[in-house]
């Protein structure tokens, strides 16, 4: 019996491992511990009733006020005693979240076998995203086995000098999991219908997400100019904007976008809700990154607001296009993609880099071939 740990702790490593943990589930050779730290607790309860997980242990390591270098301490400890009870052969992190981090490294001490989803994604400025660069780097040096989501991650991990007897090219999981979202949606449709009577007039809308780290201050402030004077230049458009909680992106979103009549500023929506508004808007303003893999999955442009961007592939491929937080660039490509049909046939018809779907049931079968190698 191969005992296998699954850790995660914020609302995209938890979309992002839903259908691991249930191919994992669904194999007899395998025990699977499951375990959520509760970094983001409120977002990620949603997603574990609406993928029917079922958590084995749930950690309290969020504190009022607490600073990265108090997360990562207390992170250290509660899974450092969740490993010393749960025993497990591997652990798998998602990422390059502080609880990935933190997770993989507890294994190490203690002479675990760590996988690492997702892995090989670098933008090779370790301070930017922050700190999750710093985080992915770690982790792959540390590392049993690397579940790439692509050639280019693949790459990368090889340059940097990574056994490639342990890198495996899978795709992303979170292709499986919008997939099986996608087909929740279609399958019963009145149960999943949302409320979208802040739309004006049902026109077309551009979905625009925004949260990261390093964008605060200015870089948010000239995307929030950027939008306003989108939203003059093209009434016809609505602008959608689900505004994370985090004051430092609430404030100026408030402050400079909420008195336009075709800029929707929402709430934090569920998965369920998001998926929906992806599937259905004309393209996406972004400083996500799953975002970036999801979007042209469903044939959606997307316009990165960041400087730099670990999915580089997105970017090969055509479907995706970084403009940073210059207000003119975002204006510019914006208005390109709306107004040049030509070229956004050749965005949303770009094929997505990043796997059919099928990712997770890859990595359970390289896992139990691994072990059967031993």
């Amino acid at each position: 019996m191969i005992k296998v740990s699954i850790i995660f702790g914020t609302r995209p490593e938890a979309i992002k491992m839903a259908m691991l943990i249930k191919a994992f589930k669904s194999r007899k050779e395998l025990q699977l511990s499951v375990c959520f730290t509760g970094q983001h607790k409120e977002m990620v309860l949603p997603l574990i009733d609406f993928f029917d997980l079922t958590i084995d242990y749930s950690l309290n390591i969020m504190r009022p006020n607490q600073t990265l270098a108090g997360l990562t301490a207390i992170s250290f400890e509660a899974l450092d005693a969740y490993l010393d009870e749960a025993k497990p052969d591997i652990v798998l992190v998602q990422g390059d979240t502080t609880t990935a981090m933190c997770a993989a490294t507890a294994a190490f001490y203690r002479k675990i076998r760590i996988g690492h989803i997702e892995a090989g994604l670098r933008t090779f400025d370790i301070k930017s995203p922050f700190p999750e660069e710093f985080n992915r780097q770690i982790i792959s040096k540390i590392s049993d086995l690397h579940f790439a989501p692509t050639e280019q991650a693949v790459n990368n991990l090889n340059e940097e000098g990574v056994d490639s007897s342990s890198i495996f090219l899978t795709g992303n999981t979170v292709i499986d999991a919008l997939f099986f979202t996608q087909k929740k949606l279609s399958n019963d449709k009145k149960k999943y219908t949302f409320e979208t009577s802040w739309l004006v007039n049902d026109k077309p809308f551009i979905l625009i997400t925004g949260h990261r780290r390093e964008n605060f201050g200015q870089g948010f402030e000239n995307i929030c100019f950027a939008i306003k004077e989108l939203s003059l230049k093209y009434p016809n458009y609505n602008f959608v904007y689900p505004v994370h909680l985090n004051p430092n992106v609430q404030e100026p979103v408030n402050k400079i976008l909420s008195t336009q009549e075709n800029i929707c500023l929402l709430s934090p929506l569920d998965y369920l809700q998001f998926v929906s508004l992806l599937s259905s808007c004309y393209f996406v303003l972004t400083d996500s990154g799953g975002i970036q893999e999801e979007a042209p999955s469903l044939g959606k442009p997307v316009l990165v607001m960041r400087d730099s961007t670990e999915r580089q592939e997105a970017i090969s491929a055509g479907v995706a296009i970084l403009v940073g937080t210059d207000k003119n660039k975002i204006i510019a490509e914006a208005s390109r993609l709306i107004e040049d049909k030509e070229f956004y046939k050749s965005m949303s018809t770009a094929q997505s880099p990043f796997g059919i779907g099928d990712s997770s049931e890859q990595i359970v079968e390289q896992i139990v071939h691994y072990f059967s190698e031993l």
